[in-house]
């Protein structure tokens, strides 16, 4: 297991901190250093855990099969208004990703990207429908053959750091990271009406792994 380069200085960090504070508490305090030492593990393991980054390829690159972005569950799948950009109606299908979950964020098809942009907003729980839209967030549009889809990362109630590593007018292959979200978050997929979803609400997903939908 090997830990996201998102996540290196707050592991090193909090590696160097807990072992400082262990050495210091140790010697006031001898009879916790057990317990002590239990706390800081337990800690250290979690944030380690958090910025885990399994390596993880799709089976088949086939550009009209949607893989989830991302390890999470299916908290919406319904048909909306999308005014951003398409300013139309879309399917859109919504992946929560709590704490424990991957937050490695992938490419759910290859294509073209033809928009990005990023917004402030407020830091709702991911789960609300609202967050979508007025949370801190990250918009994709990525064209191919198929069409154009989009994709927004949305922070959550604790997350506040959004990474996005694409750029307009880059060509993406499927799979590969597009970003990163810290701690619990969401991501949404806003797809053409016809597209054929292949997934059910609170079914839990994997990045890579579940398609998401046909187009």
């Amino acid at each position: 297991m090997i830990i996201h380069k998102e996540g290196y200085k707050i592991v090193f960090g909090l590696t160097a901190i807990l072992l400082a504070l262990n050495v210091t508490l140790s010697r006031f305090f001898p009879i916790l250093t057990i317990f002590i030492a239990l706390a800081s593990f337990i800690i250290w393991f979690f944030v380690f855990w958090f910025f885990r980054n399994p390596k993880r390829e799709v089976s088949t690159i086939q550009d009209e099969i949607i893989y989830a972005p991302a390890d999470g569950r299916i908290v919406a799948i319904e048909e909306m208004e999308e005014t951003e950009y398409f300013k139309d109606k879309r399917l859109q299908v919504s992946i929560f990703m709590s704490p424990y979950n991957v937050h490695v964020n992938r490419n759910p098809t290859s294509g073209k990207v033809n928009y990005y942009k990023y917004h402030q907003g407020k830091y709702m729980v991911a789960s609300h429908p609202k967050s979508s839209t007025e949370n801190e967030r990250s918009t994709l549009v990525i064209e191919n053959d198929n069409g154009e889809i989009m994709l927004r990362q949305v922070a959550g109630a604790i997350a506040k750091r959004i990474r996005t590593y694409l750029k307009v007018g880059e060509q993406i292959v499927q799979g590969n990271e597009l970003g990163f979200i810290k701690f619990g978050s969401r991501v949404d997929l806003f797809l053409p009406l016809d597209a054929k979803v292949e997934v059910e609400l609170e079914q839990k997903v994997k990045g890579n792994r579940t398609v998401i939908a046909r187009l």
